[in-house]
């Protein structure tokens, strides 16, 4: 199978483009809640493409501010459409590059069974102490999340059980070690091949909270990288696209 798999991932960039005959390095900036989607991936295009993929995983707001400040970040896997776009604006980001490579989606979740019900009115009762959330300045699921919370009008009752995590994995970290009893978190993080983690969860309706357009772009210093070029054919091909969706996403 993964001969297969291979084969038909070096089919589809060698009918896209001409891959270097030399490896290259490629140094990456991937939005957190992308991160077990990326872990799949990133074998698969090293052996596939013969590039190396050097990747750091956070929070699209620290991205913004550390590529502004000269960071040698070469392409950007964001968690949102509007960091790319001010990117760039800023002439920092290649607008031909960029294209939306998943729509995510918002979790309310508890290791705990039948903390978190079927509708989230969880939220309204407030039986629990911590609720995690990452950071609504730097996360755009933490964004996200404050957006939903307003929106059922329990914002300001719940402020002061909030736990905020820098990112959307610290996030998951406090519920499942238990230092939160429930939080806010990607679905890509508790869902796999039509499984969900152990506990309760509810999927907020996503009229609740802005659509979460994921988008990926070339940054101007990956301009003549050719690894670059690679991964974002990569990240269009059919194998690429039926992994993402694995986690939940929409694409």
């Amino acid at each position: 199978m993964k001969t297969v798999v291979t084969f038909i991932l070096m089919a589809g960039l060698s009918l896209c483009l001409t891959i270097s005959a030399s490896a290259a390095d490629l140094h990456l900036a991937v939005a957190a809640n992308f991160t077990g989607p990326m872990e799949q991936l990133k074998p698969l295009f090293e052996k596939a493409s013969g590039h190396k993929l050097i990747i750091s995983y956070g929070t699209v707001g620290k991205f913004y501010a550390q590529i502004k400040n000269g960071a040698p970040f070469e392409l950007l896997i964001s968690a949102d459409d509007e960091t790319p776009i001010r990117l760039e604006k800023d002439g920092l980001a290649l607008p031909e590059t960029r294209f939306t490579y998943a729509i995510g989606k918002l979790m309310l979740w508890s290791t705990k069974p039948g903390l978190v019900d079927a509708s989230g009115e969880v939220l309204k009762q407030a039986d629990f102490k911590r609720l995690a959330i990452a950071s609504p300045k730097l996360a755009v699921y933490g964004a996200a999340g404050v957006e939903v919370m307003k929106k059922l009008g329990v914002y300001e009752q719940l402020q002061s059980r909030l736990v905020f995590g820098e990112n959307i994995s610290q996030a998951y970290q406090f519920v499942a070690t238990g230092n939160a009893d429930l939080g806010f978190v990607a679905l890509s993080q508790i869902y796999k091949n039509g499984n969900y983690a152990a506990g309760s969860h509810w999927q907020v309706p996503s009229n609740l909270y802005p659509r979460i357009r994921q988008d990926a772009v070339l940054l101007s210093k990956g301009r003549d990288n050719p690894a670059g070029k690679a991964l974002l054919v990569f990240l269009k091909t059919t194998e690429t696209k039926k992994i993402i969706r694995s986690y939940g996403y929409d694409i």
